[in-house]
């Protein structure tokens, strides 16, 4: 487990951190109450993997893609409003849950039967006065 304090002037470092110690496992995901910063973490994430695209939260439309600078998309999931399971399968989420590329999910929650435990990130964030903590869980990491 890794944890770490941290201030938002220091959010690249952490994101650059956070893919480092991930290695080849490609699915965040990320639990935390509403302000948290997961949505900044994950702008700080894309960033450093070369996103060109907006990074905005997909709240109203569940997901975003993006592209990085090599072509790969990778997945932006935002759970937060969805009302029951089946609407995660009406979106396919297994193609996207399931595949090589990167996926970060917010509001993971509400889908939790339907996440693989396998190379499987968890990342807890909270705010603490100015400064945001983080807490980094990799199950069956390889």
């Amino acid at each position: 487990m890794y944890e770490k304090t941290f201030s938002l002037d220091e959010i690249d470092l952490v994101a650059k951190e956070l893919i480092d110690a991930c290695g080849k496992n490609k699915k965040l995901y990320f639990y935390g109450p509403m302000g948290a910063g997961k949505t900044t973490l994950i702008k700080a994430l894309c960033k450093q993997l070369e996103v060109q695209d907006t990074i905005s939260s997909p709240t109203f439309s569940i997901v975003n893609e993006y592209l990085s600078q090599n072509g790969n998309p990778i997945y932006h999931f935002d759970f937060y409003r969805i009302k029951n399971i089946q609407e995660a399968f009406d979106l396919g989420y297994e193609e996207y849950l399931y595949d090589t590329n990167y996926c970060f999910v917010e509001w993971p929650e509400k889908i939790e039967s339907l996440i693989p435990n396998e190379n499987r990130v968890n990342i807890f964030l909270k705010n603490i006065q100015n400064h945001r903590n983080i807490k980094i869980s990799i199950q069956n990491g390889l």
